[in-house]
């Protein structure tokens, strides 16, 4: 039998499992070491979104507006191929974690925003009247309870987050489409490579996006 999907060509994957499962791991750090930046800059701008300072308004909106105009490739190939110009020469791990974590901060602040918006105003002003500053009422008070609302859409960014990380095999980044394409390149065995990343791919995405289907569907209850 021959054809995309041969007998051959899946043992041939499984011989060579272990480049798959390099792919999958570096894939499992990037997502994770984004998605910390991505939280770190989303509540930050999110927060700064939901101020009263127009200046600070106008620095959020700056960031949102400038990540999600852009496509990620672009912004992926500036940190890989611009810096260097700039005399700065970065790893191709950071160069993943920034990209995807600064691109994925920007939707993150948007529904750190609007949590914090579906809190009632007068809670702050509330805090305001007990002495708390802006910074501490939203550590303490605000951002509580706009985390119930904002959970499950940030679990969907999560996902986003992960499936992201592919637009690195455009920069040779290690994680599991660059060593998919690499390893079906050299043997022109792609049926197999694509369906075996797709399910490393699953088994990382499907148990978040059941986790946010029952967030949504639990926050969809309580209201």
């Amino acid at each position: 039998m021959n054809g995309p999907f041969a007998d051959y060509k899946w043992v041939a994957l499984a011989h060579d499992w272990a480049v798959f499962g390099e792919g999958f791991a570096n894939t499992v750090l990037v997502s994770f070491f984004a998605l910390v930046l991505a939280l770190a800059l989303g509540i930050l701008f999110g927060v700064l979104g939901s101020s009263k300072f127009t200046f600070f308004q106008a620095i959020t909106r700056v960031y949102v507006e400038s990540i999600q105009n852009t496509p990620l490739v672009i912004q992926v190939f500036f940190l890989y191929h611009g810096l260097p110009h700039l005399g700065v020469m970065l790893p191709i791990f950071a160069v993943g974690v920034l990209g995807v974590g600064i691109y994925h901060g920007a939707y993150i602040s948007e529904v750190v925003r609007a949590g914090i918006q579906a809190v009632p105003r007068g809670q702050l002003e509330a805090a305001y009247s007990q002495g708390f500053s802006f910074w501490s009422a939203m550590r303490h008070i605000i951002l509580p309870q706009a985390k119930r609302m904002a959970f499950p859409p940030l679990t969907n960014q999560a996902v986003s987050l992960i499936k992201n990380t592919s637009v690195l095999a455009m920069v040779a980044g290690g994680e599991l489409m660059y060593q998919a394409d690499s390893w079906s390149s050299t043997n022109l065995y792609y049926g197999p490579a694509y369906v075996a990343t797709g399910v490393l791919y699953i088994i990382l995405c499907l148990p978040l996006a059941a986790y946010a289907r029952k967030l949504e569907q639990k926050a969809a209850v309580n209201t």
